[in-house]
């Protein structure tokens, strides 16, 4: 998955701090050569849609340790009380033949993205009234309340809004998470508009995490605001190439990246199944 940020430090801090998930992995001697994860519901959720995850190494594949984990997989989120499984196929054919022959039925596209940060425009002016900050000079809670504002529009289905506590220890203490290249448009004490930013300093790139702008904010361009500030900083602190994701059809977003210089480089299928 070569468009993710994602170090070995990170990985490991994810596992040790997000208790809401079942992992399973399967070796081949001391080589870890498949991978699979449960992303559990909130209690007490009724019929819950659940997220999982199967990856196998390429060199291991077509060897059943996939439909090994998938069948592990899935009778953990079913014992989880879900409705539904979402996951997301990568764009080949033996990933989509894989998800179909599991009864996984193909929804929407997801696009993988990737911007020179040395060609990043200017940001736009800020709104009168409003300022821009870096998470650093932010209240957690703040940026956690437009968070919670925002995910459920994701037509992806892939964002969510843990409880602030988890979201403290696995999001705001994420190891990679750079809070002086997170920005935030805010009107007072609140936050109007945010976007994260993970990097990885080693291969000089980064990742947008989420991008959003609260209900009663939109229509401003408060979006293309603070993904300029941002880009612009990481270009400035050394950092070579920003990479993000979007569902291929969130046009208002997708113009927002092209404008900063994204390019598809990629794309991904979610898919669904019911129980």
């Amino acid at each position: 998955m070569p468009y993710l940020v994602q170090t070995a430090r990170a990985i490991e801090a994810g596992l040790r701090t997000n208790p809401n998930r079942v992992v399973l992995i399967a070796e081949a001697g001391s080589e870890i050569v498949g991978y699979g994860n449960v992303y559990l519901p909130e209690p007490g959720e009724e019929s819950p849609r659940i997220r999982i995850t199967v990856l196998v190494s390429p060199a291991y594949r077509r060897q059943g340790i996939g439909s090994a984990l998938a069948d592990r997989i899935e009778a953990a989120a079913a014992a989880a009380g879900a409705a539904s499984l979402l996951i997301v196929v990568s764009d080949d054919e033996p990933s989509r033949q894989f998800s179909a022959a599991r009864g996984y039925t193909l929804g929407r596209e997801l696009s993988h993205s990737a911007a020179e940060l040395s060609g990043v425009p200017d940001a736009p002016p800020v709104p009168a009234g409003l300022r821009v900050a870096d998470f650093d000079a932010v209240e957690p809670h703040a940026i956690w309340a437009a968070l919670a504002a925002t995910a459920d529009d994701d037509p992806s289905g892939l964002s969510d809004a843990p409880p602030y506590e988890d979201w403290l220890a696995s999001e705001w203490e994420h190891p990679e998470l750079r809070r002086d290249l997170s920005i935030a448009v805010l009107e007072g004490d609140a936050v109007l508009a945010f976007t994260t930013t993970t990097a990885d300093p080693e291969r000089r790139v980064t990742w947008s995490a989420s991008t959003g702008s609260i209900p009663a904010a939109r229509g401003r361009g408060l979006a293309k605001l603070v993904k300029a500030v941002a880009l612009g900083r990481a270009r400035d602190a050394g950092l070579l190439t920003a990479f993000t994701g979007n569902d291929a059809n969130n046009k208002p977003m997708l113009a927002v990246n092209e404008w900063l210089g994204y390019r598809i480089a990629g794309k991904a299928w979610t898919a669904e199944k019911t129980l």
